[in-house]
């Protein structure tokens, strides 16, 4: 992963760097002293991760990130307080770290964002495709993605349900799970995942799409609320 420090602090470029250093998976682009010294860097260069302190003057870590929107890199904050960790994580960053850095946790930290590397990877690769073939009753059916409601298991066989039918394919949940885009579909119930924009409402521990109602496993709960959009 190609990586940047941004740190006022000259001391604490040196320990992000010797950190960096012991991590043969970073690769360290630039070492930037202020927000807009990182910006102009960006501007420039692809960068993959950004080792982020919170308390510059000017534009803080938290305002460059805000300012770079969807678009940015994977961010790791690297600061000397805690206060700002709920406001760091709100804007879904992959970790806070409280310097001093220990090196085991900087190594935890970056395999975190290698993780959500590869992740972003396999849903680019799977949302580059609009359907999905699936065998039913031995011929094999072209079904949009955008067209799935959700999916059930029962035994062996998994009902794929759409607004017009189901087609019933021979697999397990957990194998038609991982050809998904995961950012369209949510496993809910050890027996169902469901498409997240088809949900109508949530109640009582129970999900509605269209006339049928979908439980939801306590285990998955918060996974769903982390996932909705809620105002």
């Amino acid at each position: 992963m190609k990586c940047i420090i941004v740190d006022d602090n000259k001391m604490a470029r040196m320990a992000l760097k010797q950190l960096v250093s012991q991590v043969p998976s970073l690769e360290l682009l630039s070492e930037c002293t202020d927000a807009q010294e990182a910006l102009d860097t960006l501007n420039d260069t692809q960068v993959d991760l950004l080792l982020l302190d919170i308390e510059m003057p000017g534009i803080t870590g938290l305002d460059l990130t805000k300012k770079l929107g969807n678009s940015r890199p994977l961010i790791i904050f690297t600061t000397a307080k805690t206060d700002y960790a709920v406001e760091a994580f709100e804007l879904n960053v992959v970790d806070y770290l409280v310097k001093p850095i220990a090196l085991p946790r900087f190594r935890q930290a970056v395999e975190k964002a290698q993780e959500a590397i590869e992740s972003n990877k396999e849903e680019m690769k799977v949302e580059e495709q609009a359907f999905v073939f699936v065998k039913d009753n031995g011929v094999l059916k072209r079904i949009a993605i955008d067209d799935i409601l959700f999916l059930e298991a029962m035994g062996d066989y998994v009902k794929v349900h759409t607004p017009q039918k189901f087609h019933v394919v021979h697999a397990t949940l957990k194998s038609i799970e991982e050809k998904l885009p995961a950012s369209k579909f949510l496993r809910v119930h050890r027996s169902y995942i469901v498409a997240i924009n088809k949900i109508d409402y949530i109640q009582e521990g129970t999900i509605s799409i269209g006339k049928t109602t979908i439980p939801v496993a306590d285990t998955h709960k918060s996974n769903l609320n982390k996932r909705l959009n809620l105002l």
